[in-house]
């Protein structure tokens, strides 16, 4: 397997000035880095947030925001630039994040809590209504019957934004593994926006910023439709997106087909980059320009994945558009 390559110098990447925490560039992708908790850092984290359950978390909003301090003081405050910095750079944007010693289904509660605290330190987390929570823990089993891709094992999840039929704005997506059981292939899949050989064809398009329907099905417990185009531009004028191709409802024959061209283009991309996510870790990207999907899975009788979901705006970082509504 090749070597991470070397970061950037920089006031935030430079090792000799962080602590607590480990950062190289990962393996698959020059745009993602690698970001590593050794397991001191972990278990120092748990003691000292030991005092908050789960239940504390989600009663008391601010709760969140106090363990990602803790978490942040843990590493000399040198976190939150880091994670701030590059999740707005275009250029990146984007984490593997790995708590070595949390990977065992049994944490789940720390593992989600961890989680919680990385995500506190940049933005704040939306609530999930098909959850109820500020959070989403599900489950893809065998055999499925719910009303989305979201958890049907045995075909591909194609490329996506998160949020797209919400009226907050999801500036960032984080998906962490809590547990694999009998489980071959489902590799994260993800496409950076200025990678995708076709972004200038269908980001110049004059359907590119039409007003188009969003509409959830029954499970995401979202019962008012948003409308809104599928890309919009950064403070900069480069392309950004919201789009799912379950859920825009085209009005006529131009749309439909547009939408149709447009998503055989993004699976067919040569640029998609593919993730094995150890249980424990999670990945953590920047809606905007980054597209994520899930491969599929080998069939198996007892086949079992739990996922948790965190999505959210920035809160310590300009945002790259304005927000449909906060």
């Amino acid at each position: 397997m090749s070597q991470p390559s070397p970061l950037p110098t920089s006031d935030t990447t430079r090792s000799d000035t962080l602590k607590g925490f480990h950062l190289a560039r990962s393996v698959e992708s020059d745009r993602l880095l690698q970001l590593t908790f050794p397991r001191e850092t972990v278990e120092a984290f748990l003691d000292a947030a030991a005092e908050w359950p789960m239940q504390a978390l989600e009663y008391k909003s601010f709760l969140r925001f106090r363990v990602a301090k803790t978490l942040d003081d843990l590493c000399g405050n040198t976190l939150q630039p880091v994670l701030i910095n590059t999740m707005v750079d275009r250029n990146t944007g984007g984490f593997m994040v790995t708590p070595e010693g949390l990977d065992d289904v049994e944490q789940a509660d720390d593992m989600v809590k961890f989680a919680t605290a990385v995500a506190h330190l940049m933005g704040r987390s939306n609530f999930d209504a098909m959850s109820g929570q500020y959070y989403a823990r599900f489950v893809v089993q065998n055999v499925d019957t719910s009303d989305s891709y979201l958890r049907q094992p045995h075909r591909v999840m194609e490329l996506h934004n998160d949020g797209t039929f919400v009226e907050q704005d999801t500036d960032y997506v984080l998906m962490m593994k809590i547990d694999e059981q009998n489980m071959q292939g489902g590799n994260t899949l993800l496409l950076h926006l200025d990678d995708w050989e076709e972004l200038d064809t269908f980001s110049r398009h004059p359907l590119a910023h039409r007003q188009m329907r969003w509409t959830a099905p029954p499970s995401k417990n979202i019962a008012q439709d948003v409308f809104h185009p599928v890309f919009d531009v950064d403070t900069e004028g480069r392309p950004i997106m919201s789009y799912i191709d379950q859920f825009v409802q085209p009005k006529d024959f131009e749309e439909g087909n547009w939408l149709a061209d447009m998503s055989d283009a993004l699976e067919g991309s040569q640029q998609k980059v593919a993730l094995a996510v150890p249980t424990g870790s999670f990945v953590l990207i920047n809606n905007h320009f980054w597209l994520h999907s899930r491969d599929r899975f080998t069939p198996h009788p007892n086949l079992r994945r739990e996922l948790m979901r965190q999505r959210g705006y920035f809160t310590h970082a300009k945002t790259l558009r304005n927000p449909r509504q906060v």
